[in-house]
């Protein structure tokens, strides 16, 4: 009975029922919006970092991400990556040779960080080929040919087409020196980075290191982000070798992923202050409403209604008013989020974070942007329905009903 009442209220005073569902449709699409512009800007971060350094997955020799070293490599790498293709959900695979040495250009020298790539599986799995600048990306045959970071052309003052000396120590003890042709210059985004690295086809790098076929790491591009965890678990099942270690990027770049996580609950702050102005937005428009009804709370008293009937009733009116509003909201909030992962926000400038650069801010549609504000706008409605329902039914009826 007392629900029946609270729809025909809900439907017979359509101002008061608009307004009120006004601020909840609002303060949905609000924090929907905030959360879907908060999950794209960190799933940018997180898929540009995976996808142009470390990738999803990664699969080292035993201790070698804990202590790096030219000794720790994987036989047969291209074994592993094959046997890595099959497994489901995995998009691409590569392999990695790391080394460090001294550059030369001329009379100018510096330290350099090696790194052989096998080219045509980097292009499909990290997008090497974007990160040339300038000049052309290696040949798919090793052809002693380098690649070299923006910031070490500037160190070495080199250019196209100039030879770069590398000298380093071989896996076998040996001096590993070499000569390669400059055919291009990189940026990959973080400056660091693009200080010391030197590219090489993977063959010319095993060559210089005396690695015969040996690789330090592969790196393996999932379809999905979020399948990463089952697929780490399903390659080491597939793998079946103790001696190798598989590792999710949050493990690979853990100093990464905490950042990421302490920036998250950071964000949570604004999150926070969208709720209170939903739950004051609110409390205020629920409170008038009862306010402008007390002569009919009196009467309802008078001729027999019980206090808690009429407390059941003020809630049961905003539950109603705030479910319509959530579906209302939840369509608004999904079209917004929808627009703006098409279009995005561009920035009047690039905005630098960990050394990448992003130019435009794209949210996501996802299952939180409509979970989150959901249970904020119901839970919020039905606590500050409370005070007006004790209000209301605390109403004295003769009172009430000089009330005007």
């Amino acid at each position: 009975m007392i629900l029946k009442i609270a729809f025909r209220n809900t439907f017979r005073q359509k101002r008061r029922t608009i307004l009120t569902a006004l601020a909840m449709v609002v303060g949905f699409a609000l924090l929907s919006l905030t959360i879907g512009l908060s999950d794209g800007a960190y799933g940018g971060i997180i898929e540009m970092f995976t996808r142009n350094r470390t990738g999803h997955i990664q699969v080292h020799r035993e201790g070698y991400l804990d202590k790096p070293s030219l000794y720790k490599t994987i036989d047969n790498p291209s074994a592993v990556g094959e046997t890595i293709q099959n497994t489901a959900r995995v998009e691409a695979w590569t392999q990695r040779v790391y080394g460090a040495g001294l550059g030369s250009v001329g009379e100018k020298s510096t330290a350099v960080q090696i790194v052989g790539v096998d080219v045509a599986r980097e292009i499909q799995a990290t997008r090497f080929d974007n990160k040339v600048i300038e000049g052309s990306v290696l040949a798919e045959i090793a052809s002693h040919e380098a690649v070299i970071g923006k910031g070490l052309a500037k160190i070495l003052s080199a250019e196209i087409g100039d030879e770069i000396v590398i000298v380093s120590q071989g896996a076998d003890g040996s001096i590993a020196n070499d000569v390669y042709k400059i055919v291009g210059i990189a940026e990959s985004g973080d400056d660091i980075t693009d200080r010391v690295v030197c590219y090489l086809h993977i063959e010319d790098a095993q060559e210089l290191f005396v690695l015969a076929g040996r690789a330090h790491e592969i790196v393996v591009i999932v379809s999905n982000i979020n399948w990463v965890d089952k697929v780490t678990s399903a390659i080491e099942t597939r793998l079946n070798n103790p001696t190798l270690d598989v590792a999710p990027w949050q493990v690979v770049a853990k100093s990464f992923y905490r950042a990421m996580k302490t920036d998250q609950q950071g964000d949570a702050i604004s999150r926070w202050v969208i709720i209170l102005i939903v739950a004051m937005g609110v409390l205020n428009t629920v409170l008038m409403s009862v306010l402008e009804r007390t002569r009919e709370y009196g009467v309802l008293k008078a001729v027999g209604t019980k206090p808690g009937q009429i407390f059941w009733l003020v809630v049961w009116e905003v539950v109603i008013i705030a479910l319509g509003s959530i579906c209302v909201g939840a369509l608004l909030g999904v079209l917004i989020n929808y627009l703006f992962s098409i279009y995005g926000i561009t920035y009047p400038e690039e905005i630098t974070y960990g050394g990448m650069k992003f130019k435009t801010m794209y949210a996501e549609v996802n299952i939180r942007c409509l979970i989150i504000p959901a249970i904020t706008v119901m839970l919020s409605a039905v606590i500050v329905s409370l005070f007006p329902a004790v209000k209301a039914a605390r109403i004295m009826p003769a009172k009430a009903m000089r009330t005007h």
